[in-house]
C-alpha cells in the first residue's frame, strides 16, 4: 500500500521506515529540511536502534522523505498524522501541531479523491471526534465516512526498542470512523501475528492513556514501596523478583529508581489528571503518580546531603536521557537533579553516550565528557541515572575518582561487588 507519515519524528519516521521495510511505499514528511535530507542520505536524524539500517536499506526504493505535504497526500492511500503533541504548562496538551496539520490536509483533500487519515499522535479522548474532523470538514468542504476516511491508531512504542515494537507489536488498536475507514487500516495489517481490536475512535485514544499511565502507576508503586523497604533495610530488588512472579502483576516496570520520565509516560498522566477534572472528577490516583514521581528526582539530592556537602565538590552524572538505548531527553530525571546540583554550587560533569547533543540545546553550563574515564576524573561523586549497558561494569574506572562514591538511580551497579572494592555506594 501507499501510505505517508505527517512527522518525521520517533513516531512518523518509525512508522514509515518499518511500513517500507515490509514492502509498503511510505513518504515521510517533515517540515525541518535538514531532517528531510538525513533521511534522503539514508541517515536516521534520531537515534534509535535498527532504525539506521532499515532507513539505508530502503530509501530511494520504497521510502523517501519530503517537505511537500501536498505531494506526499496525492501519492499516498493512508496518512498516518504523527506529529508532537507536547505537554502545556497546565498539564492540557498542546494541539497546535496536530491542528495545522488537519488543517493543511483539509485544504488539500479538496483536490483529492478519497484518502484514510489515521490518527497516530496522542490526543485525548474526544479530540478527533470533537476538533479534529469538524476542522478537516471545514477547509477541505467534504465530510468525513463519506469523502474520507479517519481512524485512530495509536503507537505503543518502547524509545529504544521502536524498530522491533512496529514490526512485532503486542497488539493493534484501531479506532474507526466508520466500518470502511476500519476495513482500509485493517488491510494494511491484517497480516501481523497478534491481536487486533477494532473499536470506535474516543475507545482507542483512551486505550493509549490507561496504558502509559497503568505503566506509570507501577514505577511510582515500586517506587513507594522501595522508599519504605530502605526504612526497613529490605532489599525492593528482591521484592520486586518475589512481586514479578505473580503473573497477574508481570516483572516490567517494577525497578525501583528516580522514576520515569521521556516523551509519554509525564505527558499523557498530567493530560489525564487534567481531562478528568475538566469532567469533575478527582483522579486522586494519577494524581499520586505524579507526585511520587516527581519526589523520586528530588530524593537523590536528598540522598546525597546525607552523606556529603554538595557546596564547591565535583559530581559525575553518568546517563542523560530518560531510559538507555535513546537519545531522547524530553522529561529526563537528569534535569531536574542537574538543576539542583547547579543550584547547590556543584561543579557538574556528565557523559551520555547518545544524548549529549539534545542536552546541550538546555544545558550549556556544565562540562560534556568524552568518555567515562573523562567524566569521572576528579570527582567527588558519581551519580548514575541511566541504565546503558557500558555503566555496568565500571567500578575500576571508580576507584580512579577522586572520591569513590556513587548514587546508583538505577541499580545498575551491585552493592556487595562495590562495596567490597571499597566504593561508597547508594541507591535510590
Amino acid at each position: 500500500m501507499k501510505i505517508a507519515t505527517i512527522g518525521a519524528g520517533y513516531v512518523g519516521l518509525v512508522t514509515g521506515a518499518c511500513f517500507a521495510n515490509m514492502g509498503h511505499n511510505a513518504i515521510c514528511v517533515d517540515i525541518v529540511d535538514g531532517k528531510v535530507d538525513k533521511i534522503n542520505k539514508g541517515i536516521s536524524p534520531i537515534y534509535e536502534k535498527e532504525l539506521d539500517e532499515i532507513i539505508k536499506r530502503n530509501v530511494g526504493k520504497n521510502l523517501t522523505a519530503t517537505t511537500d505535504i501536498e505531494r506526499a497526500a496525492k501519492d499516498s492511500e493512508i496518512i498516518f498524522i504523527c506529529v508532537g503533541t507536547p505537554s502545556r504548562g497546565d498539564g492540557r496538551i498542546n494541539l497546535k501541531y496536530i491542528k495545522k496539520a488537519v488543517k493543511d490536509l483539509g485544504g488539500i483533500l479538496k483536490k483529492l479523491d478519497y484518502k484514510l487519515i489515521v490518527v497516530k499522535s496522542s490526543v485525548v479522548p474526544g479530540t478527533t471526534e470533537n476538533i479534529l474532523i469538524p476542522t478537516i470538514e471545514e477547509n477541505s468542504d467534504k465530510q468525513a465516512g463519506r469523502d474520507f476516511g479517519i481512524c485512530v491508531n495509536p503507537e505503543f512504542l518502547r524509545e529504544g526498542l521502536a524498530v522491533e515494537d512496529t514490526l512485532n507489536p503486542d497488539r493493534i488498536v484501531i479506532g474507526e470512523f466508520d466500518k470502511r475507514s476500519g476495513d482500509i487500516l485493517y488491510e494494511l495489517y491484517k497480516n501481523f501475528k497478534c491481536p487486533i481490536l477494532r473499536v470506535n475512535l474516543r475507545t482507542a485514544e483512551m486505550i493509549k492513556y490507561a496504558s502509559n499511565n497503568f505503566l506509570a502507576t507501577k514505577i511510582s508503586f515500586i517506587n513507594e514501596i522501595s522508599n519504605i523497604c530502605q526504612k526497613l533495610d529490605i532489599d525492593v530488588c528482591e521484592v520486586a523478583k518475589g512481586v514479578g512472579l505473580d503473573h497477574r502483576i508481570g516483572h516490567h516496570f517494577l525497578n525501583a529508581g528516580v522514576g520515569f520520565g521521556g516523551s509519554c509516560l509525564p505527558k499523557d498522566l498530567k493530560a489525564m489528571i487534567k481531562l478528568s477534572e475538566n469532567n469533575e472528577y478527582n483522579p486522586r490516583l494519577l494524581k499520586s503518580v505524579l507526585e511520587i514521581n516527581e519526589n523520586q528526582k528530588l530524593k537523590v539530592i536528598e540522598t546525597i546531603k546525607s552523606i556529603m556537602d554538595l557546596n564547591g565538590k565535583t559530581a559525575t552524572v553518568l546517563g542523560l536521557a530518560f531510559k538507555p538505548e535513546t537519545d531522547d531527553i524530553r522529561d529526563a530525571p537528569a534535569i531536574t537533579i542537574i538543576e539542583k546540583l547547579m543550584e547547590e554550587n556543584t561543579e557538574v560533569r556528565v557523559y551520555d553516550p547518545k544524548a549529549m547533543e539534545n542536552f546541550k540545546t538546555i544545558n550549556n553550563k556544565i562540562y560534556y565528557a568524552n568518555n567515562i574515564d573523562d567524566a569521572l576524573k576528579d570527582s567527588d561523586l558519581c551519580i548514575i541515572l541511566t541504565e546503558w549497558k557500558e555503566f555496568r561494569n565500571i567500578y575500576e574506572k571508580i576507584l580512579n575518582m577522586k572520591k569513590p562514591r556513587v548514587i546508583d538511580g538505577r541499580r545498575v551497579l551491585d552493592k556487595e561487588k562495590a562495596n567490597e572494592l571499597g566504593i561508597e555506594y547508594f541507591s535510590v
